[in-house]
């Protein structure tokens, strides 16, 4: 590995919000390059998971345009394999020194594979979370604030809104196909 640090942070992004925001702007004070994983890359269209992987790379690329830092973003499939997802996970990035990760498992993993793993800062944790935001679009509350304006833009552009509360319908398809709640 050449002689700049470079960092690796995981999540499933679902949506990117102000607190993966803030995270990675003070990991980007220790890092010169962050490979930005997207876990669970294979998942969309759920309750839980409603975005895409691509969806997730527009809304992390475009609200990271103006941080100083090089990044890539990456996405990751699960192989639900403990044993071997670290493996899994240095074949799908460049090379890095050090995991930035609240995760205990992820954490765990990483250090049992001889990783330096730094604990991220964690920011109005109980606003700044999917399942929050999620929460708040299927309740027709304001979630906008929670989110980078660059996520708000791409979760309209792709009707997002409109995806979130069609997955999250129980009930009959027809129903979700006219529109009945």
């Amino acid at each position: 590995m050449d002689s700049k640090k470079r960092g690796f942070y995981i999540g499933r992004f679902q949506p990117f919000h102000l607190g993966h925001l803030k995270v990675i702007g003070e990991i980007a004070k220790q890092v010169d390059e962050l490979v930005i994983g997207i876990g669970s890359a294979q998942l969309s269209h759920t309750p839980d998971n409603p975005f895409t992987a691509g969806e997730r790379i527009m809304m992390i690329s475009r609200s990271l345009k103006g941080l100083d830092l090089y990044y890539y973003v990456i996405p990751i499939s699960d192989i639900y394999r403990n044993a071997l997802w670290v493996a899994h996970v240095r074949s799908m990035t460049p090379p890095f020194s050090t995991v930035y990760s609240n995760n205990p498992l992820v954490s765990r993993l990483f250090r049992e594979a001889g990783y330096e793993v730094a604990y991220s800062p964690m920011y109005n944790r109980h606003e700044y979370s999917g399942t929050e935001i999620r929460r708040r679009i299927l309740a027709g509350e304001a979630w906008e604030t929670l989110v980078p304006e660059a996520v708000v833009e791409v979760i309209r552009e792709i009707k997002g809104v409109e995806r979130l509360k069609a997955v999250s319908v129980k009930g009959d398809i027809e129903d979700v196909i006219d529109g009945v709640p």
